[in-house]
């Protein structure tokens, strides 16, 4: 499934002290932070998911953006790896008596040639590699 975003920044007008006032684009540049918005098509449940979670830490979701954009900065990209990933953790649900058979074989071939970790290293590992 394809995701897109959909992004525009428009600059408004904004409001001084006791006033609404119309910037020049230098007053505009130094106050662009005030003064930017952000519009963004983002799947429902997506943006509910994300703000219930933004919600429950106390974060704004503007407050949230505004950090993303910021780390885009410093690390001169996106602030996180982009990649699909290699494998998914095989589902016995699924497997016939034969597979999984051999998939206990697997198992054991690989304890016997000494191909082990810790049960706890494992599941950090399963949770690191899956997003779990």
């Amino acid at each position: 499934m394809e995701h897109k975003i959909s992004i525009a920044i428009v600059r408004t007008f904004a409001y001084n002290k006791d006033r609404w006032k119309y910037y020049s684009r230098k007053e505009m540049f130094y106050m662009a932070t005030k003064s930017a918005n952000l519009y963004a098509r983002i799947e429902p449940d997506v943006k509910e998911k994300a703000e219930s979670i933004l919600s429950a830490l106390g974060i704004p979701a503007s407050s949230a953006i505004n950090m993303f954009y910021k780390q885009i900065i410093l690390q001169r990209g996106l602030p996180f790896e982009v990649k699909i990933p290699s494998a998914r953790p095989v589902d016995i649900s699924t497997l016939s008596e034969v597979e999984f058979n051999e998939e206990l074989e697997k198992g054991y071939a690989d304890m016997q040639a000494g191909r082990t970790k810790n049960a706890k290293k494992a599941f950090a590992d399963i949770r690191k590699d899956y997003g779990l």
